[in-house]
């Protein structure tokens, strides 16, 4: 798997999110801003990124992948 096609997974799982991923060899992180996070906790927002990539995880094609969630507006990590 490649940044660019975890990125459309997130995009595409999660509509109106925007995420950056980086990373290679099965291991990437990934920075996701979407709306939705609002009034989540941190643990409910990895899961919504993660329920978007599930396929890849269980298939073995994505072996780590490192969440920075958050809603518009909330200052970056």
């Amino acid at each position: 798997m490649t940044a660019d096609e975890i990125q459309a997974l997130i995009e595409a799982g999660l509509p109106g999110a925007r995420a950056e991923v980086r990373g290679a060899g099965g291991k990437f992180e990934a920075e996701v801003t979407c709306a939705d996070f609002a009034g989540l906790s941190p643990v409910q927002r990895h899961r919504l990124v993660y329920a978007a990539v599930r396929a890849q995880i269980e298939d073995g094609s994505l072996h780590a992948l490192e969440i920075r969630p958050r809603a518009p507006g909330e200052a970056a990590d």
